[in-house]
């Protein structure tokens, strides 16, 4: 064999060889799986204070829209993340709550407070996928799912929100878990400098389509930590026509949030 057929050789076999390693080996970059333990890092504040509107409109363009005020504020060494949304208006919602304990490895624990009928109720882990409120988002979505109930693949880089992004699929590791979310997999554009997600596709679990996500104004709020939030995030679903866009009026870093805002107790305060 010749050295010139010897080196073509060599180089159709290294090229074989990168089609059988993932893409992060091959370009020695961080695994997919690395990029998302970042993401879920990044997203953990200490504690905060927001006044939001969320914007629900259908498939005709018209809106309604509500005025919430949220709190968030970590415990148990970062391990779980308490979160309160009190609703202001319109009047037919008011003094609506909703109380996430967002667990770091396992279910989340929700209670709904519906002032009409001075009763609260539990969201179990099995309705995550139901709407939050009315709108595109679902339970599920709001919250930081459990690392270890997926797998991840790191699809390749592409642009999203103005800025570079790795693009990472997400899949379910069994039925039951795509069940409760209410996809079959999801693709995250996740921000490369900022390890924050730009935008989100989402698969029902037919495997169409369902809804897309996009995040901008994105917000250093803890600079000494590289603590990162979206100050807009809308949800469009794209097999209804409908859409949601959250809006973060007022946000503010806030690790000494009160204890009592998470409480059942407060939920139920008018």
């Amino acid at each position: 064999m010749s050295s010139s057929t010897k080196q073509a050789t060599l180089m159709l076999l290294t090229a074989g060889l990168g089609l059988l390693v993932p893409t992060s080996i091959a370009f020695g970059g961080p695994s997919a799986r690395d990029i998302m333990e970042k993401v879920t890092l990044t997203r953990k504040l200490a504690g905060s204070e927001a006044v939001v509107k969320m914007t629900i409109a259908n498939d005709k363009g018209q809106t309604r829209e509500r005025a919430i005020t949220m709190a968030t504020k970590l415990y148990d060494d970062g391990k779980t993340e308490k979160r309160i949304y009190r609703f202001q208006a319109p009047a037919d919602v008011k003094g609506t709550g909703v109380l996430v304990f967002d667990y770091e490895r396992e279910a989340d624990d929700v209670w709904v407070y519906l002032p009409a009928l001075r009763k609260t109720r539990r969201i179990v882990s099995t309705q995550r996928a139901q709407s939050f409120m009315g709108s595109e988002f679902s339970y599920g979505d709001l919250n930081v799912p459990a690392l270890d109930d997926y797998d991840y693949k790191l699809l390749g880089e592409e642009a999203a929100g103005g800025e570079p992004c790795w693009m990472i699929e997400v899949l379910p590791k069994s039925k039951p878990i795509a069940e409760s979310d209410g996809y079959a997999k999801k693709t995250y554009w996740v921000s490369k400098a900022k390890h924050v997600v730009r935008r989100g596709v989402y698969y029902d679990l037919a495997g169409k389509v369902l809804k897309e996500l996009e995040c901008d104004g994105i917000t250093l709020l803890d600079a000494k930590n590289q603590r990162y939030r979206p100050l807009r995030m809308k949800m469009t679903n794209k097999q209804n026509g409908r859409s949601s866009l959250f809006v973060s009026e007022k946000i503010a870093f806030n690790a000494a949030a009160n204890d009592e805002y998470f409480t059942p107790r407060y939920l139920e305060r008018q």
